[in-house]
């Protein structure tokens, strides 16, 4: 089968495709014009079905890869350091959007990536809507430390407090709409009720690992859900030299590992079996920031357990 390496910006993307023994390049606008100036540019080759593969950075790949899985191509979504990993081993020098692209079709064909499929439409809004309403609550904190800046005018200081109380009124607004679109799907309103039985998670935090990981139940295992979210410890030493201390990989979603901080404190105190689990860690020394990453790996595994198993936390065998 042909392969199509894709390196994806937020204004276009760069192709490589591999057919047999021929490779031939491309780059099309990152647009609903350019997702179909690219089916033709295949079609014209002949090429009815390819493997696509890009990486997961930022947002910019979602709608390109959704395009081609819908018009039924096999598509691919990796995560960077793969890739990155890939090209170390190559001893690649020179980094281009022309070059990674060749590099991401050479990945796609040596190791045959699992596939990607787009979520369920109710998941894509409930994404959107959890994303929003944390970048709101991004911005109110932001704001209200520069408010406590002694040096501001008077006249900054009144246009602050009018934007945080539009950031409080957005803020409101979109937690009950979560809210909302959550009890309007059973699927999420079922999986939302299992992760809020969790002690540690309440309704806001359980919406988001519900948004970040809608389908955590059909991981194979606890630890490739702490994978996933990059909450997996790094540990690096070698012989007498090397001996650092352990720290987490953080090699995974960015938005998951934040919704899990502060339940996790939350947890440490009111989660009778996470609580005992932090003090034991405490007692042997381990540092504080250590005890919050094993914490929230632990509270990532009780939240793997309920939705795998269907039940609410407090029927779960302890």
């Amino acid at each position: 089968m042909a392969v199509l390496g894709i390196d994806v910006s937020k204004a276009d993307f760069h192709c490589c495709l591999i057919d047999d023994s021929e490779t031939t390049r491309n780059s099309f606008p990152n647009s609903p014009v350019g997702f179909r100036q690219l089916k033709k540019w295949l079609k014209n080759r002949g090429i009815q079905q390819v493997l696509a593969c890009m990486e997961a950075t930022g947002q910019y790949w979602e709608a390109l890869a959704t395009d081609l899985h819908e018009s039924d191509h096999r598509v691919a979504v990796v995560n960077p350091a793969r890739i990155k990993a890939y090209a170390q081993s190559k001893l690649t020098r020179t980094k281009t959007d022309r070059l990674d692209a060749a590099l991401i079709a050479q990945f796609a064909q040596r190791e045959q990536p699992r596939l990607w499929e787009p979520p369920a439409a109710e998941v894509r809004e409930l994404q959107a809507l959890v994303r929003h309403l944390d970048d709101l609550k991004m911005a109110r904190a932001q704001h209200l430390n520069h408010l406590q800046s002694p040096l501001l005018p008077k006249v900054v200081k009144a246009s602050i407090r009018k934007v945080l109380a539009t950031l409080k009124a957005e803020i409101e607004q979109f937690e009950e709409a979560i809210k909302d679109h959550i009890d309007r799907h059973p699927s999420l309103k079922g999986k939302h009720e299992l992760l809020d039985s969790i002690p540690g998670l309440g309704e806001t935090s359980a919406a988001q690992v519900l948004a970040e990981m809608p389908y955590m139940e059909r991981f194979a295992s606890a630890r490739a859900v702490a994978a996933y979210a990059g909450l997996c410890p790094r540990i690096r030493q070698s012989g007498t030299s090397l001996r650092s201390r352990g720290h987490l990989c953080k090699t995974g979603n960015p938005r998951l590992r934040r919704a899990l901080f502060f339940p996790a404190l939350t947890a440490m105190r009111y989660n009778a079996i996470l609580k005992v689990f932090a003090d034991r860690l405490r007692a042997a020394g381990k540092p504080r920031m250590v005890v919050v990453g094993a914490v929230m790996r632990k509270l990532l595994a009780i939240a793997y357990a309920v939705l795998k198993s269907g039940r609410p936390f407090r029927a779960l065998p302890v």
